[in-house]
């Protein structure tokens, strides 16, 4: 089996599904890094659209303020890769999306990128859940780009599901 597949994230996924619907929740994405392969990852399974609303790209700054309402002030004091800034996205998309549940993802996958204090592999992750909490997480994943928006996706899944167990 070749590493990073999606297969490998399926059964994260299912787990997650099962403890939304358990809940009545439905989700929403936004992802920076990770491009869209956590929604992906979540469209895999048939009958998704029973815990799933969709997901936002914003890479750009532009439509993390936008899209996702992140403040500018929250982009120029942090930057894009912050857990301040996971938050605001987290939050604005789920505020926009009719979701319960958020997922948002920014971070350095490199191999370009990088800063002093922000090396390739810095990722923050952030979970909000509607008239609940939010939760964000920090790392420092090792490897390729594949291998940290890989890392990235199979976190935000964990986060997700750690947040919905403590709710």
């Amino acid at each position: 089996m070749q590493p990073y597949q999606d297969s490998q994230l399926i059964p994260l996924v299912k787990r997650l599904a099962d403890s939304l619907i358990r809940h009545h929740y439905k989700l929403v994405t936004n992802e920076s890094c990770t491009g869209g392969w956590l929604a992906k990852c979540c469209t895999e399974i048939s009958g998704s659209s029973q815990w799933f609303n969709g997901g936002l790209i914003c890479y750009d700054n532009t439509l993390k303020q936008r899209w996702s309402g992140v403040p500018e002030t929250t982009l120029s004091q942090h930057g894009a890769v912050s857990s301040t800034t996971a938050i605001a996205m987290a939050h604005g998309v789920l505020n926009n999306s009719g979701a319960d549940v958020a997922i948002a993802t920014t971070g350095i996958a490199g191999p370009t990128g990088a800063t002093d204090d922000k090396p390739v592999g810095t990722v923050f992750i952030a979970v909000a859940i509607n008239q609940g909490k939010t939760v964000t997480k920090s790392h420092l994943f090792q490897g390729d780009r594949i291998a940290v928006r890989y890392q990235t996706v199979e976190q935000a899944l964990q986060l997700a599901m750690k947040t919905l167990e403590q709710q």
